[in-house]
């Protein structure tokens, strides 16, 4: 399982606990729907923030591997100029 499905997962069941909770308290419609209203945002921040935190760590992952690629690339390009230099002596 991935960590993005695990944290929507989380948060998915966080949002639904949380609102049967609220559907369960003794308070008014008007209440009730103001407080599903507030805790939809929250988890909807929260969401975000679980989202945009995924996406920069697989943002610094691309950049490491293009990077490491790169050094491959040019170790590579070193190892064939060396061999044809030694074919030209």
């Amino acid at each position: 399982m991935s960590a993005g499905k695990f944290i929507a997962g989380f948060i998915v069941g966080g949002t639904v606990g949380a609102i049967i909770g609220i559907l369960l308290a003794p308070q008014s419609g008007e209440e009730t729907r103001e407080a599903i209203g507030n805790k939809t945002k929250e988890a909807y921040d929260k969401a975000q923030g679980a989202v945009k935190e995924i996406q920069a760590k697989a943002d610094d992952v691309v950049s490491e591997m293009q990077k490491k690629g790169e050094e491959i690339i040019a170790k590579i390009q070193d190892m064939i100029n060396k061999k044809e230099e030694a074919k030209a002596e």
